[in-house]
């Protein structure tokens, strides 16, 4: 099957990094596999200092990758959230229902130790091509 990397034009990265080691997502057949994506602030790269804001970047940045990719949304299948810290799990879950609606992709939300750059949260996702 044809493998395709997917990066993000201009994204800013996080003060300190040079250059990712790794792609957004990569895309082989009709499945994208998307990479840990944080909610960073464009203008700044780190974390938000409100955790709503920083969910909401995070599912920008998500959306970002599969719009670079042509998937939408609606394509995800399954998503995993890992978070240092476990009281997060309701202000996430309100940010994270505002994009969707109808059916939802199966989704893990699980307890880490700290994320990079100090986020409250990470998700990696897989996206299947309607067909």
């Amino acid at each position: 099957m044809h493998r395709r990397s997917i990066d993000l034009p201009g994204e800013t990265l996080p003060p300190g990094v040079a250059r990712k080691p790794f792609s957004d997502a990569v895309l082989v057949g009709d499945t994208l596999y998307v990479s840990g994506r944080i909610g960073l602030d464009p203008a700044t790269g780190v974390p938000p200092a409100d955790p709503a804001d920083e969910a909401a970047a995070l599912m920008e940045n998500l959306r970002g990758v599969l719009d670079a990719a042509g998937f939408s949304l609606r394509e995800l299948v399954a998503v995993t959230v890992f978070s240092p810290d476990l009281a997060a799990y309701g202000v996430f879950n309100e940010v994270y229902l505002s994009y969707f609606s109808g059916d939802l992709p199966a989704r893990a939300y699980v307890g880490s130790g700290p994320l990079l750059f100090g986020a409250r949260y990470e998700l990696t996702a897989v996206a299947v091509r309607a067909g």
